[in-house]
């Protein structure tokens, strides 16, 4: 193709003109002189032949594909719209494809080394392009609309109070815009699916500038100066999507996991499910957060299957120099981690997030706050997801569906500065330099991620079930907003897969600081295996644990990563946790913890039944003693409420007692407890436990002091964790831990022994013995175990 013959010769997949009958508004959106030229022609070439010479008439809109100026609005538009012609209106935009590349059309770095995003050409890029890759040129025709349609739809926001706080010609502009977006959308794919001016949308909206004028009131300052530092906000926290920049970090990211990891696990048939759902209600994606590769591989699979990329709440932090503008660009906007007091700030975050639900864009924020740095999931923090329901009550959605999402490691490359936070070191400050120190550090491939995806929550659905809603819909007090974040990381728990590596960890961590050879291990695994398989746990792959070959390949894959250490013996290899690693080994562990705890807190319920020699109403006593040990842990683990816990502890000792009733009967608790053999609370639970007597142990030191400090005893827990373990008063190592030690201590302040009062003195002794009496029982079961 070439030459100025634009008027007769077709573009690839041109569209065809509206059906219905004129007059006929055109508003082109155009970005140079070609661009005109080639919509004039498919005007020339596709108007009706019926149409008189002024039945077609054309208006210019502003462009807007890249950030520049934004010229006024051409002034036939309002010319025509007042006319009193009723035209039909019909958007059209000149847009530019990349080259395919593996099948699709996406940028490159090397576009960026060259000449610049290819879908913005500038305008002699343009002629280029046409005359010698003419595929790479389309026009697209937005969804046509009669004049009094669209002023109908500016009269019913004004009168609804959803005004935009625009005239009807920027509004009708607007429109033009929306549907162009929707058309190229269409031709580029949802993961393209991004607010073009969300800044300006949020503060020139009519409910924004009357909130703005209420906080000037109520701080008595001037709407000038509150609109001033709200736009400041708004500019500070709101991302600002580029599809030229989705492109490259995707194709950045491709590079990093291919760097530091073998594979990607997750269902296509559930993403397409979920894009279904997302067609209509806003979709909450809320992680898991192991790693600081989970936000860039799960915007990786979204991309890679067709869905918009989300809107990802990140902490202040993460805003630095050169990673902050690009991650804004990718999605990412920033909050502040401490807000509490600024009224506006709270406005404008509650504003961007209202408009982004409203316009069905995906969120994504973790639910945890920060990364887990012992393998468990963290306790939920209710700021965000405050925000998303009151906005829901507020009307911005129709219903919202949140989606959590789990994601497993085989192996986690931030593992090794985890076990040295937990051990007492600095975490370490995000930078550039730390960076580039990460990815200098992704020397050996960590085995797969494994996505599943949990049950969606119904925001609607989960409120219409809860009968103590605030009457007001900003009220932070909502006591549903800590159910539903309980459900969400129930939910999480509930699909987390069991991986090879969380196994092996397991039964190595199990053997009592015996080394263990690839046979050993295999028997050690396998009471774990044959629970996994009764209760048809998720995992993420066929285990194969009982096969030599795979756990020798596991234990070689922990050696490379510095977890575990081997000793080539005379008649077999050896291995154990490496010195100095049992926390990194922990991590592994605690992914998969919580499906062991309830069986572990029945063996520990049985043995301290039969060392009391309990007689008489067996089950209820059982279950009491259940429930104390799960009050215990109650800021460690996700519980059932009280009479749903009883249940499951009911079902424990239903499948490992198939003569239950029997033995109930004949008040026999031991011939019970020998049926849960081989006994696992000593690995499930007695870190836990002996991180706790630690804290007691401090705590009853200081038992007649007044105002115990908190915030001293951490050190102290180390220094005395780490001198318990010499003298062999605390077996496991992994025990050391900052994390246990801030449950601990979030145990004992639940308690109130950091108060004052006529009984402190006593309750902080009887904390600390009632946690040695645990530790006892643990070292119990152990002697039983023997036996």
């Amino acid at each position: 193709m070439g030459g100025n013959n634009y008027a007769t010769t077709p573009l690839e997949n041109e569209p065809r003109w509206p059906e219905e009958p004129g007059p006929y508004l055109l508003l082109l959106e155009t970005s140079g002189p070609l661009e005109r030229r080639l919509l004039s022609g498919w005007i020339e070439r596709h108007k009706p032949a019926s149409a008189a010479g002024g039945e077609v008439q054309v208006a210019f809109l502003p462009q807007t594909r890249r950030r520049r100026r934004r010229r006024k609005l051409d002034p036939r538009i309002e010319a025509f719209l007042h006319a009193g012609a009723n035209p039909l209106l019909i958007p059209l935009r000149v847009i530019w494809l990349p080259e395919k590349r593996r099948g699709r059309r996406t940028v490159g770095w090397r576009d960026i080394l060259t000449l610049g995003d290819p879908r913005d050409p500038d305008p002699v890029r343009q002629f280029a392009i046409y005359r010698f890759r003419p595929d790479r040129c389309r026009i697209v025709i937005g969804e046509a609309e009669r004049a009094e349609s669209v002023r109908k739809i500016w009269e019913d926001q004004e009168e609804r109070g959803r005004s935009s706080g625009i005239g009807l010609v920027q509004f009708t502009a607007q429109q033009a815009w929306v549907h162009l977006e929707q058309a190229e959308r269409k031709l580029r794919g949802s993961r393209y699916k991004v607010p073009k001016f969300p800044k300006e949308s949020l503060v020139e909206s009519a409910t924004f500038t009357a909130g703005v004028a209420q906080l000037a009131h109520e701080s008595e300052t001037s709407y000038e100066a509150m609109a001033a530092k709200t736009r400041r906000y708004a500019h500070e926290i709101a991302a600002t999507h580029s599809p030229y920049v989705i492109d490259l970090v995707t194709g950045a990211i491709r590079w990093l996991i291919s760097k530091a990891y073998t594979s990607l696990d997750y269902d296509e048939d559930e993403l397409a499910a979920l894009y279904t759902i997302g067609q209509n209600h806003p979709l909450v994606f809320l992680p898991s957060h192991k790693s600081n590769f989970d936000h860039l591989v799960l915007q990786y699979v979204l991309y890679q299957n067709g869905l918009p990329p989300n809107h990802t709440a990140g902490g202040i932090n993460m805003n630095f120099f050169p990673i902050g503008p690009i991650l804004r660009r990718s999605g990412v906007f920033f909050i502040r981690r401490e807000f509490r007091d600024n009224e506006p700030y709270k406005f404008v975050l509650r504003r961007y997030i209202d408009y982004l639900l409203e316009k069905r864009f995906p969120l994504e924020w973790y639910i945890e706050g920060g990364r887990s740095r012992s393998g468990k999931l963290r306790a939920p923090r209710f700021g965000m997801l405050a925000y998303v329901v009151n906005s829901y009550l507020r009307g911005s959605a129709d219903d919202i569906v949140i989606i959590p999402v789990s994601i497993a490691y085989d192996q986690i490359q931030d593992v090794g500065a985890y076990a040295s936070e937990q051990a007492g070191g600095a975490k370490e400050r995000e930078s550039f330099r730390w960076l580039v120190t990460t990815v200098r550090g992704l020397r050996n491939k960590a085995g797969a991620i494994h996505f599943r995806f949990g049950a969606p929550i119904s925001v609607k659905g989960f409120l219409a079930l809860q009968d103590d809603l605030p009457d007001d819909p900003d009220d932070t007090r909502n006591p549903a907003i800590p159910k539903l974040a309980f459900e969400v990381a129930v939910r999480l728990n509930e699909v987390t897969p069991i991986t090879p590596t969380s196994l092996v960890t397991l039964a190595l961590l199990s053997a009592d600081d015996r080394s263990l050879s690839v046979a050993d291990t295999v028997d050690v695994l396998g009471p774990y295996l044959d629970f996994v398989t009764r209760r048809d746990l998720p995992t993420s792959e066929k285990l194969g644990l009982d096969q030599p070959g795979k756990v020798e390949a596991t234990l070689a894959e922990l050696e490379s990563h510095g977890v575990v250490e081997s000793f080539q013996g005379k008649t077999a290899t050896i291995y154990r946790v490496r010195q100095h690693q049992h926390l990194a080994a922990a991590y592994y562990r605690n992914t998969i913890i919580h499906f062991f705890v309830n069986r572990a807190i029945t063996e520990m319920a049985l043995i301290h039944l039969v060392e009391q020699g309990a007689q008489g109403k067996l089950l209820k006593k059982i279950r009491k003693e259940a429930r104390r040990l799960r009050d215990l842990l109650k800021f460690e683990f996700f519980f059932s409420a009280s009479d749903e816990f009883d249940r499951e502890i009911r079902k424990e000792l239903v499948d490992h007692d198939v003569d239950l009733q029997q033995h109930l009967e004949q008040e026999d608790v031991a011939a019970i407890l020998e049926r849960f053999r081989p006994f696992v609370s000593h690995a499930i639970l007695r870190p836990f436990f002996e991180a706790y007597r630690v804290v007691g142990d401090i705590i009853e030191e200081n038992a007649y002091r007044t105002g115990i400090d908190k915030d001293a005893i951490r050190p102290e827990a180390l220094q005395l964790g780490r001198q318990y373990v010499l003298q062999g008063l605390v077996a496991k190592p992994e025990s050391v831990s900052k994390v246990l030690f801030d449950s601990a201590l979030s145990l004992a302040a639940n308690r109130g022994l950091f108060d004052d009062g006529p009984t402190t003195v006593n309750d902080r002794q009887e904390f600390a013995a009632e946690l040695r009496d645990a530790v006892e029982h643990l070292e119990k079961l152990m002697v039983w175990r023997r036996g």
